[in-house]
C-alpha cells in the first residue's frame, strides 16, 4: 500500500489536497490507521490519483469529477464521455464570451489611452534620505509581480506628489504600499514605474544616512548618490490606480508579536487553495480568526467558523518579513475582505492581502 506522502507525490497532488478529497468522499484512502489517523492507499488508487488531479487541472466541478471516479472503472464508459464532454463545452463558451468581453475592453481602453496625457512629461528633480528610500524599498519589493503577461506589475511605482513619495507594488494577489519623505520638488503629481533590475540597482546604492538625487526625465530614471547612479528606462505602461485599491471596509485590528506569529503560521495546519496561482499549482493557506480577546489565530483544519480568512501562507510570511517590525498590526474585514498588514508606527506603509477560497 501507498502512504499519503507517496500518493501525493507519485499522483501529482499536494497532502493536503489528499486530506480533503478524503474528507471530500472523493477519493477515499483504502485503509487508516485508527490510533495515528495516517492514510494508506490501495496501488490501484494511484490511477485515480492522477486522473483526479488532471479534471483539477482541467478546472471540473468536484460533483462531475465524483462521477468520472465512480464510472472510471466500469464497463460503461458513456457517462465518462459525456461528463468530459459537457464539461468541455462549458470552457469553450466561457472562452467565447470571455473573448467577446475582452474585445469590447480593448476598444474602451484604446479610447481611453488616447485621451491620457502622461504624469511624467516633465522633469522632476527631488531629494529624498537614502534610509527611508531604501526601507520604502524593502517594503514593498516582494509584491511585485513576475507576469510576462502584464509587464507594467513587474515594476514599483514611484508616485510622486507634493514634497511625498510613494513606492507600491502589486501582483494582483498582493499589494505593498510604502513612502519616503522628499525635498525639492513640491509640484503636481508625476508617476513613473521603475522595472525591478533598475530598483534592485537603486537599493544597492541606499548604504548610507545622506540624500540622494531621484531624477524624471520623460521615461528616464535617475538615482544619484555621490559619485554612484543607477539609471535607466521606465516601464512604458500605466499602473493600477492603487488609491482605490486601499479604503478597506472596517475590520478588527490586532496586535501580533511577529517572531511568534511566524512560528504559529510555519508549524499551524494549512489547507489548499481551490484557485491554482500562475504556475499552475495549488497553494498552501493559512486560515486566520481574531478572537474575542484580540488575538489572532491559525485554525485547525475543522474550524469552519463564518468570521475566518485564509490567505496564501507564502505571501502573509514575506508581507510579515516586509513589515520590518517585532510587532505588527493585523486587520481582518470579512471573509471576501483583503487582509492587510500594517506598522503601528507608520500606517503609511502596509501590505494587503487578497483572500482565497480554501477547500474545507
Amino acid at each position: 500500500m501507498r502512504s499519503i506522502g507517496e500518493m501525493a507525490r507519485d499522483g501529482g497532488l499536494s497532502v493536503s489536497a489528499l486530506r480533503f478529497y478524503d474528507r471530500a468522499g472523493v477519493l477515499v484512502p483504502a485503509w487508516v490507521d485508527p490510533v495515528s489517523g495516517y492514510r494508506w492507499y490501495e496501488p490501484e488508487q494511484l490511477e485515480e490519483a492522477r486522473l483526479l488531479a488532471r479534471l483539477r487541472r482541467a478546472g471540473m466541478p468536484l460533483a462531475d469529477i465524483r462521477l468520472v471516479l465512480a464510472s472510471w472503472a466500469g464497463a460503461d464508459t458513456n457517462l465518462v464521455r459525456g461528463l468530459l464532454q459537457a464539461h468541455l463545452r462549458r470552457l469553450e463558451l466561457g472562452l467565447s464570451d470571455a473573448r467577446s468581453e475582452f474585445s469590447t475592453l480593448r476598444a474602451l481602453l484604446d479610447r481611453r489611452e488616447n485621451q491620457m496625457t502622461s504624469l511624467s512629461a516633465a522633469i522632476v528633480r527631488l531629494s529624498v534620505p537614502a534610509a527611508e528610500l531604501a526601507a520604502a524599498l524593502d517594503a514593498v519589493r516582494f509584491a511585485a509581480g513576475s507576469d510576462a503577461e502584464l509587464p507594467v506589475l513587474g515594476g514599483i511605482l514611484f508616485d510622486i506628489e507634493g514634497e511625498g513619495l510613494r513606492l507600491v507594488a502589486t501582483d494582483r494577489y498582493r499589494m505593498a504600499v510604502a513612502q519616503a519623505r522628499t525635498t525639492g520638488h513640491g509640484g503636481s503629481r508625476t508617476q513613473v514605474v521603475v522595472p525591478l533590475p533598475l530598483a534592485d540597482a537603486m537599493r544597492a546604492l541606499l548604504t548610507g544616512e545622506e540624500l540622494v538625487q531621484l531624477v524624471v526625465d520623460g521615461d528616464r530614471v535617475t538615482l544619484e548618490s555621490g559619485d554612484r547612479q543607477a539609471a535607466g528606462q521606465s516601464l512604458g505602461h500605466e499602473f493600477p490606480d492603487y488609491r482605490r485599491l486601499v479604503h478597506l471596509p472596517a475590520g478588527r485590528r490586532a496586535h501580533v508579536d511577529t517572531a511568534s506569529f511566524r512560528q504559529a503560521l510555519e508549524t499551524g495546519p494549512v489547507r489548499v487553495s481551490q484557485t491554482r496561482k500562475q504556475d499552475g499549482e495549488t497553494c498552501d493557506l493559512s486560515v486566520l480568526r481574531v478572537t474575542e480577546n484580540g488575538t489572532v489565530i491559525v485554525c485547525d483544519d475543522g474550524d469552519d467558523d463564518q468570521n475566518n480568512v485564509a490567505v496564501n501562507r507564502e505571501f502573509l510570511l514575506d508581507a510579515l518579513t516586509a513589515g520590518a517590525r517585532d510587532e505588527l498590526l493585523l486587520e481582518l474585514g470579512a471573509p471576501t475582505a483583503p487582509l492587510a498588514v500594517r506598522r503601528p508606527d507608520d500606517e503609511g506603509a502596509f501590505s494587503i492581502l487578497m483572500p482565497v477560497r480554501s477547500e474545507n
